[in-house]
């Protein structure tokens, strides 16, 4: 296989998006098939969530595999150790070439992740994360209806109607029905 100069990554790196991304696309269809409607990028909320669903009080951040790190374990230790000792998942590989850099880069995007996470639910509001393989064409449906079920349950959960407090009588422990 022929070595890419490092102007030739640099070009490739600088090319990848971070808005608009075929997976992201994926999952904004879907939902809008489906009957969600949704804002984009939203700029107030920690993170830039992907899509927010302000009725659901719900951000949806649609996630790279290999950018977050999907299924990929690093260990706290120092960086040399780590970069050995950081454990490839299926849909996730570190490169071998400036491993160091990659893995420290990968713990980062986690790191940041969680916080935004933890900053959203202070806020109020539910985290779904969607991976990028579980977007496969094999996946793919069972994926988006998973979504929507969650959004539904969400939903409910947000605005089910409290059941009326009955009142037990405190003689016989049974419910008192009219007074004589």
């Amino acid at each position: 296989m022929k070595r890419l100069s490092p102007q030739q990554i640099s070009k490739n790196m600088a090319a990848i998006r971070s808005k608009d991304t075929k997976p992201e696309m994926i999952v904004r269809r879907g939902l809008w098939k489906r009957g969600f409607r949704y804002r984009l990028n939203h700029r107030g909320l920690p993170g830039h969530p992907d899509l927010v669903l302000r009725k659901y009080r719900t951000c949806i951040f649609v996630n790279g595999c290999f950018w977050h790190g999907h299924g990929v374990e690093l260990w706290i230790a120092n960086l040399q150790q780590q970069a050995a000792e950081a454990v490839n998942s299926e849909c996730c590989k570190i490169p071998k070439t400036n491993r160091e850099f990659w893995v420290a880069k990968i713990r980062r995007n986690q790191e940041r992740d969680k916080e935004e996470q933890r900053r959203l639910a202070e806020m109020g509001w539910h985290c779904i994360i969607v991976w990028e393989c579980e977007l496969k064409l094999s996946k793919r449906e069972e994926t988006l209806e998973s979504l929507a079920f969650t959004l539904n349950h969400i939903w409910l959960q947000d605005h089910s109607v409290p059941q009326p407090y009955e009142r037990l009588d405190e003689e016989d422990g049974m419910l008192k029905a009219a007074e004589e």
